[in-house]
């Protein structure tokens, strides 16, 4: 049977058992359309979050970061893991005792104040559609190879897909979407990384093969790093993310931004109780912790892979672009695999120089190419597609929850209508939500980074916004409302300016305030590593203007040490 028939074939069976637990699983109240009706079992929802959390991102992007910065793509796992850590323990078990439906709702309560509603949401929607962009890249790279064809048809159909089983589901349909989807994820990503370890290591375990030694002697990262240094790329073992300052930074900004997600903390109101949510979190992990310890392993084989079939070291190996294989065809189809014959010679000549005829080798495509590559069986190619696809569509729907959520529940019936009836917040919220796809789906279409970079600036911009706002709300009895409110405009406001200089926006450059200053300008700290930045900015002027103000009521003050009591 042919890769294309294969792939449809699996592809096919995973989406009808999606929506068929979307239609299944439909939300026909509020409180199971936003929470599930609050009575999951903490290890069902700890594989659920583990889907939600293990986005395109993780599954389609982190390999591929690491996999062309090397050392420097350590910070996306050292960032992420340890931000959960950080949920886990600081924020899920206090927010699910306070018993919210949404994190503005939380704020609300515990800076009692509507306008902090507003604000939390504004800065929870910034974030979750910027998330989600960077999901649209993914679903668009995952479809436009599972159809073979060009990036745009194939992120339309994924948008249909999405809106199908996440409008009609809510959360309930979406917790037990996401269960089935763990279970594909993580066989289609270590199943692949298996065959090659075993391939290239003669070790069945990644963890372990990454460490280990090829069939000459030598060992696996040793000699990835004497390919790409002989190509005139930087080593693969030592090559830092810009500085070791800026890597500190930028595995801080993910680390506060993971804790300070709103589709993630969301999971954690769905169980019946706190130990139920303390047992959630240490499951999560776990489910979790299987593919971030093969993603290096994943990332290096796929590099060597890569490197080895397009070019080597000696130029009179490189390969006849007439004779490219099957996967550089396939990949080349959806134009995020380009060559260009600079010298007329026939040959890809694939270097770090000026002169290197590989024009165009998208990052994402890394992990979806890696068994094409590598040889593998086709039903093992088509696994990987339908695990790519799987995680792409997982975290868009719980970011959309999240977005449409904090419309109809925290704006809508929290602020603007109170009165509205249970029907009509559902209804708003499903609309919400479609308009919200409409939105990502556009930006989906040019997005402004690869994948793990769009989402890391999500994670920067929670980070310098919702984070601080929870730590304190919890941990400190000080803080006002009016402090709440400035370090959160401060933080997120401060974070967007610095993102949007150094992306060249031509009106924030030719401000008196930035001129003409050069990228990364704050002590070398790229844009999207400035969310931790944005974080201490948000908790300085969230103390001292509340220093300056009205001290709490006293009835906010039970509320904080209530929520702190085993």
């Amino acid at each position: 049977m042919s890769l294309q028939a294969l792939t449809f074939i699996i592809v096919g069976i995973t989406f009808a058992i999606y929506i068929g637990i979307a239609f299944w699983a439909r939300a026909r109240t509020t409180d199971e359309f936003y929470v599930a009706g609050g009575d999951i079992h903490p290890v069902a929802n700890g594989m659920a979050t583990a889907a939600d959390w293990m986005s395109a991102a993780s599954f389609i992007s982190m390999a591929g970061m690491i996999a062309f910065l090397g050392y420097g793509g350590s910070v996306f796992l050292m960032g992420w893991t340890g931000g959960y850590v950080l949920l886990a323990l600081l924020l899920a078990p206090y927010l699910r005792k306070h018993g919210s439906f949404t994190v503005p709702e939380f704020i609300s309560d515990r800076y009692y104040s509507k306008t902090a509603r507003v604000v939390a949401v504004v800065c929870l929607i910034i974030a979750s559609v910027t998330y989600v962009i960077g999901q649209m890249k993914g679903i668009g790279v995952a479809f436009s190879r599972f159809l073979e064809v060009d990036y745009d048809q194939g992120l339309m159909v994924g948008m249909g897909i999405v809106f199908i089983y996440a409008v009609m589901g809510g959360m309930k349909g979406i917790t037990y979407t996401q269960i089935a989807q763990y279970v594909i994820m993580i066989i289609a990503y270590t199943i692949p990384a298996i065959f090659i370890s075993f391939m290239l290591t003669g070790n069945p375990i990644p963890q372990i093969g990454l460490g280990g030694t090829m069939e000459d002697g030598s060992y696996l990262l040793d000699k990835l790093d004497q390919i790409v240094t002989e190509l005139g790329f930087k080593e693969y073992t030592t090559n830092k993310r810009l500085s070791l300052f800026n890597m500190f930074f930028y595995t801080l900004s993910l680390m506060i931004g993971t804790a300070g997600l709103p589709h993630v903390i969301m999971r954690f109101f769905t169980v019946p109780s706190v130990k139920a949510a303390r047992s959630s979190a240490g499951w999560a992990l776990v489910f979790i912790a299987v593919l971030y310890t093969t993603a290096p392993a994943v990332a290096a084989m796929a590099r060597l892979n890569l490197m080895t079939t397009i070019d080597q070291p000696a130029e009179e190996n490189n390969l006849a672009y007439s004779d490219r294989p099957s996967w550089f065809r396939n990949w080349e189809k959806t134009g995020l695999l380009q060559f260009e014959d600079k010298n007329g010679d026939g040959l890809i000549d694939y270097t770090g120089s000026s002169n290197n005829e590989m024009v165009k080798v998208d990052r994402d495509i890394m992990v979806l190419a890696n068994p094409e590559i590598a040889g593998l069986p086709n039903w093992v190619i088509a696994l990987v597609a339908a695990g790519g696809l799987a995680a792409a569509l997982s975290t868009a729907a719980g970011l959309l929850l999240a977005i449409s959520s904090s419309i109809s529940h925290d704006l809508l019936k929290g602020v603007f209508k109170p009165e509205i009836s249970e029907q009509d917040e559902l209804r708003a919220s499903r609309v919400a939500m479609a308009a919200s796809i409409a939105v990502a789906g556009y930006f989906g279409f040019n997005p402004p980074d690869f994948a793990a970079g769009t989402v890391a600036l999500a994670f920067g911009l929670a980070a310098s916004s919702i984070f601080p706002a929870l730590m304190m709300g919890i941990f400190s009895r000080t803080i006002n409302k009016e402090g709440a409110i400035a370090g959160m405009l401060a933080g997120i406001g401060v974070t967007l300016l610095y993102v949007f200089q150094h992306k060249g926006i031509m009106f924030i450059q030719s401000t008196a305030f930035l001129g003409n200053m050069e990228p990364n300008w704050f002590f070398g700290i790229e844009p999207n590593a400035f969310g931790a930045v944005g974080a201490v900015v948000n908790f300085v002027v969230a103390y001292l203007v509340s220093k300056k103000t009205p001290e709490i009521p006293s009835d906010v003050k039970e509320l904080v040490e209530r929520i702190r009591l085993p």
